[in-house]
């Protein structure tokens, strides 16, 4: 099936839900490349304490993911969580407005992630209760795109403002930022309206099993590609440190924000195709190609030296996201086709890699600083030790999860 009939006969909740993460996109995306210049040029705050922050708000975010996705495999319902998850990241957003030391944005940080672990598991297992199999593959693709297009979307507005206040300088000023905190409240709330009125239920009879968070009773394909995963997470840690290192090249905010626009532009166009492309082969495949662009952006991270260079790094980021992101999800679906276990596996998928980005997160701020054999390398030493692991990673994938037969799909 191609992209275009995909797109004729997606259901309305598909449509519904990728316009709630457009908007609030468009609100997080203004914000979260802006937040870590925020703590390192206005507050003063260490990389390691980026690093540390991020770490414990991906880590908080991922185990309740995996409690929420088993909770709405228990209900039979996915969408009062989703509608509870996206409320509390859009009423934490006004702490920024009075922060003025990192552990107030470190508690902003915590409430947003929370937010984002409440909902995001049963969104996804509501994308995939929506559509049929043969499906999934494009509408995660949509989802994805429509996501990186409010990101894309998001940054510009944020580009606009910095422009207009600030310019081509190098650090960013208070004042800017909470002016674009202000402004990013109108689309997350918008967010949260689209959610209430538009999306609807697949109601399933509840699970009324108690709660398991091992891998038990799950796909052994599943659970290998789990832990393949965790590998690859392990050296992939947050975003923050790719804004950090093009800052120390000599990027100014706004070209920061262009570059992330760019990611985003070349994520939107090629995150439908890809998820499309997904559902006509092995989605390994896909996945694959993309780890192996992964690992050459770090490796580019590493060794870059001129602001241009950052520029295509982040094109070929955005291939690697669009490549991966929807058709990892997709993929998650086709390894646990039964709807009563598709929250739990979602849950499982996000948490183990959010859990797996504190030690990725602290571990690349302190290889950032130096220690051991890396001490000599500088900022390069975190994109050297990911790009090694992605590589492992691949090798992984491609002899260690092996294709199977389930329910009468080649998985």
């Amino acid at each position: 099936m191609n992209l275009a009939k995909s797109l004729r006969r997606f259901p309305g909740n598909i449509w519904a839900l990728s316009l709630v993460s457009f908007l609030r996109d468009v609100a997080s995306e203004m914000l979260v490349h802006l937040l870590p210049l925020f703590l390192a040029n206005v507050l003063g705050v260490r990389i390691s304490i980026v690093g540390i922050i991020e770490g414990i708000a991906e880590t908080t975010s991922s185990l309740v993911k995996i409690y929420s996705g088993w909770l709405s495999d228990r209900l039979g319902k996915r969408k009062g969580l989703t509608v509870a998850g996206y409320s509390l990241s859009t009423l934490a957003m006004p702490l920024l407005l009075v922060a003025q030391s990192w552990p107030v944005v470190l508690l902003y940080r915590f409430l947003d992630r929370v937010g984002k672990g409440i909902r995001t598991a049963p969104r996804d297992a509501l994308i995939a209760d929506s559509v049929r199999p043969e499906q999934r593959g494009a509408s995660f693709g949509l989802h994805r795109a429509a996501d990186s297009g409010g990101a894309f979307v998001g940054l510009l507005l944020a580009m606009l403002i910095v422009w207009r206040l600030q310019a081509g300088q190098v650090q960013l000023a208070a004042e800017t930022f909470r002016i674009v905190v202000l402004w990013s409240l109108i689309p997350a709330t918008l967010a949260v309206v689209v959610l209430v009125l538009w999306v609807k239920d697949i109601v399933r009879p509840h699970n009324a099993t108690l709660p398991s968070f091992s891998l038990t009773g799950l796909n052994p394909t599943f659970n290998r590609f789990l832990l393949v995963l965790i590998l690859f997470t392990l050296g992939n840690s947050s975003d923050a440190f790719l804004v950090l290192r093009a800052q120390s090249a000599g990027a100014s905010v706004l070209m920061i924000l262009g570059m992330i626009a760019v990611f985003n532009l070349v994520y939107t166009l090629l995150a439908g195709p890809a998820g499309a492309l997904s559902d006509r082969m092995d989605r390994r495949r896909v996945i694959t190609v993309g780890w192996l662009i992964y690992t050459l952006v770090y490796l580019g991270f590493a060794v870059a030296k001129i602001t241009w260079q950052y520029w295509l790094l982040y094109a070929l980021y955005g291939m690697y996201y669009a490549l991966t992101e929807g058709v990892a999800k997709a993929y998650v679906a086709d390894l646990v086709p039964q709807p009563e276990r598709r929250g739990s596996a979602f849950g499982l998928y996000n948490g183990v890699i959010g859990l797996t980005l504190l030690p990725a997160s602290v571990l690349a701020g302190v290889l950032w600083q130096g220690i051991g054999v890396w001490s000599g390398l500088g900022p390069a030493a975190p994109f050297l030790f990911g790009g090694l692991l992605s590589l492992i990673a691949v090798l992984l994938l491609w002899f260690w999860v092996k294709p199977r037969q389930i329910s009468g799909e080649n998985v």
